[in-house]
């Protein structure tokens, strides 16, 4: 390939539709949703095993009694529901920040 025909992806420096690599490293906005973003992966940990040991409460309780826990099935409910919201926030379908970092713990109600 020579310099007059440049590789289609080649993008310009004074571009302003795009702006340079260098911007976005230094973009302090990005490095912030970053550290936001493996917080929230550590929260998501360890609501995954709060929700594994929640399941298998209300697994033995029905096992036992023959009929759903109400309380157990709420606290299931809002993890459920925080798992989602921690989804969401790291696959940059919303900018809400889960719970402890911006948002509110989601209720355990079912809709």
């Amino acid at each position: 390939m020579s310099n007059d025909n440049p590789p289609a992806d080649h993008v310009y420096g004074d571009d302003p539709a795009r702006p340079p690599i260098e911007e976005n490293l230094k973009s302090s906005a990005t490095w912030t949703r970053a550290l936001f973003m493996f917080i929230s992966g550590v929260f998501a940990s360890v609501a995954f095993f709060a929700g594994s040991v929640i399941v298998v409460l209300g697994f033995f309780w029905v096992l036992i009694t023959g009929e759903v826990n109400q309380q157990i099935r709420e606290v299931g409910q809002s993890i459920a529901a925080y798992l989602y919201n921690i989804a969401r926030y790291l696959t940059f379908n919303t900018d809400e920040k889960p719970f402890p970092l911006g948002g509110a713990w989601p209720s355990g109600d079912s809709e």
